[in-house]
C-alpha cells in the first residue's frame, strides 16, 4: 500500500514538473521558429517568460522579419517591447519600407513608434499620399466681397521629420492662413473666381510644410463660393454708428439748452421776486419819508398822478394793440 502511495506521488510530481516546464518553455513556438529557420534558443524563451515578455510577440515578428530579409535580432525586438513599443507594427513598417525602397532603419522606426505615431501608417502614406480636406475658409477680397474656399491638400509623410514634426492640424491652419492672405490681396473677387489656381500656386510657394511631419505635394481648390458683401455691411454699420453718435450729441445739446432755459427762468423768477420785494418796500419808504418830512403831501399827490397817468397810457396802448390785432380789415 505504501509502495502504491509512493508511486502515485511520484507520478503527480512528474505531471506537475512537466506542466511547469511546458508553461515556462513554449515548445510549440520554439518548433515554429526552428521550422522557419530562425535561431532562437530555448533558454532565451525561458528568459522571456521570466522577464514577463510574451514570447509569441517577439518570435512571430522575428519570423516575419527573417523571411523578409531584415537584419533584426531577438534582443532588439525584446528591448523595444520592454520600452512599451509595438513590435509587430514596427516590423510591418520595416517590411513595407523595404519593399518600397524607402530608407528606414530599425532605430528610426522604434523612435517613431515610441513617439506615439503610427509608423506603419507613415510608411504607407509615403507610398500612397494622403489627401487632407480643409474646412471652409472665409476670406474677404479688397472690394469687400467674402469668398468661401475649400481646398484639398495632398501630403506625403516625411520619415525624417516624424519625430518632433507638427501634425495635420498645423498643415490645415497654414493652408487656411495662406488662402486668407491670397484672397485678401486680390483687388476684385472676380479675379479669384476666374483663376482659383492662383490661390493654390501662391499658397504652395510659401513652403507651408516647413517643420511638419509631412511634405505637401499639391494644393487644389475644391470649391469657391461667393458670400456676403462684408464691405457694404461694414459701411452700413459705420454709418449707423455715426448716426447714433450725432443723435447722442444733438440730445446732449438739447439737454444743455433745456438746462440753460430753466436756469434763465429761475433767474427771471428770482429777479421778479426781488422787484416785488422792492415794490413792497416803496409804501414803507414813502411813509418814512412823509414822517421825517423828506416828502411833502403835494409831492406824494403829484407822484400818484404820474403813476395813474402812466397806467392810463399803458391801458390805452394795450387797447390800441388789441384793436389792431382784431381789425376786420
Amino acid at each position: 500500500m505504501a509502495e502504491l502511495f509512493g508511486g502515485g506521488f511520484i507520478i503527480v510530481l512528474i505531471v506537475i514538473g512537466i506542466s511547469l516546464f511546458l508553461n515556462l518553455v513554449p515548445i510549440g513556438l520554439w518548433i515554429s521558429a526552428l521550422a522557419a529557420g530562425v535561431n532562437v534558443g530555448i533558454f532565451n524563451l525561458v528568459g522571456m517568460r521570466l522577464r514577463r515578455v510574451s514570447p509569441s510577440k517577439i518570435v512571430m515578428p522575428l519570423i516575419k522579419a527573417n523571411k523578409a530579409g531584415l537584419p533584426v535580432s531577438v534582443n532588439q525586438l525584446e528591448a523595444h517591447y520592454l520600452a512599451g513599443g509595438d513590435v509587430d507594427k514596427v516590423v510591418d513598417a520595416l517590411i513595407a519600407a523595404h519593399r518600397a525602397d524607402i530608407p528606414l532603419t530599425f532605430e528610426r522606426a522604434c523612435a517613431i513608434d515610441l513617439a506615439g505615431r503610427n509608423v506603419l501608417e507613415a510608411v504607407q502614406m509615403s507610398v500612397n499620399p494622403k489627401v487632407i480636406e480643409t474646412p471652409v475658409v472665409s476670406a474677404v477680397a479688397k472690394n469687400g466681397i467674402e469668398l468661401r474656399v475649400k481646398a484639398r491638400v495632398t501630403v506625403r509623410a516625411n520619415i525624417d521629420r516624424l519625430v518632433g514634426g507638427a501634425g495635420e492640424g498645423t498643415i490645415i491652419a497654414r493652408v487656411g492662413e495662406g488662402i486668407v492672405t491670397s484672397v485678401g490681396s486680390a483687388l476684385d473677387h472676380k479675379a479669384v473666381l476666374e483663376n482659383p489656381d492662383h490661390i493654390s500656386r501662391t499658397v504652395l510657394a510659401k513652403g507651408l510644410d516647413s517643420g511638419t511631419a509631412f511634405e505637401i505635394l499639391s494644393i487644389d481648390i475644391a470649391d469657391v463660393d461667393v458670400g456676403r458683401n462684408i464691405g457694404a455691411e461694414l459701411m452700413t454699420d459705420q454709418a449707423e454708428a455715426d448716426k447714433r453718435i450725432a443723435q447722442a450729441r444733438a440730445e446732449e445739446r438739447r439737454a444743455m439748452a433745456v438746462a440753460k432755459e430753466q436756469e434763465m427762468r429761475a433767474y427771471t423768477q428770482e429777479m421778479q421776486a426781488k422787484v416785488v420785494e422792492a415794490q413792497a418796500k416803496v409804501p414803507l419808504a414813502l411813509s418814512v419819508a412823509l414822517e421825517k418830512g423828506n416828502l411833502g403831501v403835494m409831492d406824494y399827490y403829484q407822484m400818484n398822478n404820474i403813476i395813474a397817468d402812466t397806467d392810463m397810457r399803458k391801458n390805452i396802448a394795450g387797447l390800441e394793440e388789441f384793436d389792431k390785432n382784431n381789425d376786420p380789415k
